[in-house]
């Protein structure tokens, strides 16, 4: 068993806690509860402090247990209340390792371990790149790297946290997001499924279908997507846009289609549990994020579900997606591009199919949840071993 390595405390008297705003529907939380399955699998005790949200009852259906606790405020006064409860947690619980998700939850976590009696280690991951424009703003990231330990999501995140911040790269654990291959596996979904999702979608068999899956705000390339559609010359192209949004964002989407005449062509599908046989069922994924992404879950989903991939070339995708083997990648809010590169991918079928194989190859050697755990798992351990 993993823990059995470390030292000193053993395994049976450790205990890990998890500290994340809420438990929503996203990626942080999903990934807070695949840790939370992994530990308690293995028979490590584990606690989760948030104020809530719909996943809560999967942190408890997989045996860890969820502590209300308001760790997301950024007012310093409730920051030092939270604190305050998390460090009589500590105490109580024989908390040994205080993992924090984000930025206000680092700074409960960070005073919660000095004003508790007992030691436990402080740890964070970074999800993102955080505004960092002035003194304030990296000030208040700060929290996230008082550790001697600091789990990046990708590649791309430990690049900024080394050049933004000067953090010290060796003591940084890379641990990319990763999918479940017993959930993502084509195998699993029938004909009459995906041709069943088509016709949701309102796409019937034959004709060629992209998605986006990803929530629709301002920065994740909605509008770029649909000025591409209008400009292809495949006229018999459609398109599914799969998660919720901002609804100011949303009405100006649908507004731009409208006026360019695509409003039979894109479908809005609101928020899905069927992801993996909307994946199966569409013929290419596309993540058009004018900003980088952290990582890009949506990009390592796809090719899991053998759907080629077109991203954007900046943040993670550079890490996920192989150009010309898995999918394309294409400068950042340039149209012609995207056009071009949507021209291309529904030029050739059968390319599009070998594109598909080597994407799931891809994913299952690299990307998968096992493996994001085994190395958060192992920043553990070094957090253990650190001063």
């Amino acid at each position: 068993m993993l823990a059995s390595t470390f030292p000193s405390q053993g395994s049976e008297n450790l205990k890990i806690l998890q500290l994340l705003p809420a438990l929503g529907d996203g990626g942080v939380e999903r990934s807070t509860v695949e840790m939370a399955q992994y530990l308690s699998a293995r028979g490590i005790p584990n606690l989760v402090a948030s104020r809530g949200g719909a996943l809560v009852s999967a942190v408890e259906a997989v045996g860890s247990r969820h502590v209300s606790i308001p760790v997301g405020s950024k007012s310093p006064f409730t920051i030092i209340r939270a604190a305050r409860s998390v460090a009589r947690l500590i105490d109580a619980e024989g908390i040994n390792v205080v993992h924090a998700r984000s930025r206000a939850p680092a700074w409960v976590g960070l005073l919660a371990c000095k004003l508790a009696k007992r030691q436990a280690r402080f740890i964070t991951t970074f999800h993102g790149v955080y505004s960092h424009g002035n003194v304030l703003k990296r000030l208040y990231n700060s929290a996230m790297l008082r550790t001697p330990v600091v789990i990046a999501n990708s590649q791309f995140i430990r690049r900024h946290i080394v050049d933004v911040y000067g953090y010290p790269e060796e003591r940084i654990v890379v641990a990319p997001r990763g999918i479940d291959p017993t959930l993502f596996e084509p195998a699993t979904i029938s004909d009459a499924t995906r041709s069943a999702v088509r016709a949701e979608l309102g796409v019937i068999e034959g004709v060629p279908l992209a998605v986006m899956v990803s929530r629709i705000t301002n920065w994740k390339g909605h509008s770029v997507f649909v000025d591409a559609m209008a400009r292809c010359s495949r006229n018999d192209l459609h398109a599914a846009f799969v998660g919720e949004g901002n609804p100011d964002e949303i009405a100006r989407v649908k507004q731009q289609i409208e006026r360019l005449g695509l409003s039979d062509r894109i479908f809005f599908a609101g928020s899905r549990r069927d992801v993996p046989a909307i994946l199966a069922a569409a013929d290419l994924a596309v993540s058009a994020s004018i900003r980088p992404e952290a990582f890009g879950r949506a990009a390592i989903e796809a090719q899991a579900m053998e759907t080629p991939v077109i991203a954007t070339n900046h943040g993670g995708s550079r890490e996920t997606v192989l150009p010309g083997e898995t999918g394309w990648l294409v400068p950042p809010g340039d149209v012609a591009a995207l056009a071009a590169a949507l021209e291309e991918a529904f030029a050739d079928p059968g390319r599009l199919a070998v594109m598909g194989t080597h994407g799931r190859e891809h994913v299952l050697a690299t990307f998968t949840t096992q493996q994001m755990l085994e190395r958060e798992f192992s920043a553990y351990e070094k957090r253990m071993a650190a001063p």
